[in-house]
């Protein structure tokens, strides 16, 4: 059975990724929008309706990921909205960090392809 249809923000410098991440969502039907970088982000969460999902880059020029994950908890950002971290960035202090702001995932990207960034933002989503 196909996966209802989501709504997900993606965030990340790396423009190239961005596209590529979300030609796979909306391939298979998901509503996507991508953010270059924090301040946008945090402007269209206070603005409209949070997404189902969030995936978020950690190093970023104007602020970091954990930096973004930390404004969404202080500011109440987001509602049930799941956080999934996206990133090269694969130490267990970087892991514990963001499971401590709030992330519901984390997704190492040299490690995983497309396809399985896909899948487990679906199951993330969808646990």
């Amino acid at each position: 059975m196909p996966t209802a249809p989501y709504r997900l923000y993606l965030v990340d410098d790396d423009r190239f990724l961005l596209d590529m991440y979300a030609v796979k969502f909306k391939a298979a039907g998901h509503e996507v929008t991508a953010f270059a970088g924090g301040v946008d982000l945090l402007v269209a969460l206070r603005e409209h309706s949070a997404p189902d999902a969030l995936l978020v880059d950690i190093v970023m020029p104007e602020m970091t990921g954990f930096e973004i994950l930390e404004a969404i908890k202080k500011e109440n950002l987001g509602g049930a909205m799941k956080k999934i971290v996206l990133s090269n960035q694969g130490q267990e202090s970087d892991i514990a960090q963001a499971k401590a702001l709030g992330a519901h995932g984390y997704i190492i990207k040299a490690s995983a392809i497309p396809s399985e960034v896909f899948a487990e933002t679906i199951k993330i989503i969808e646990a």
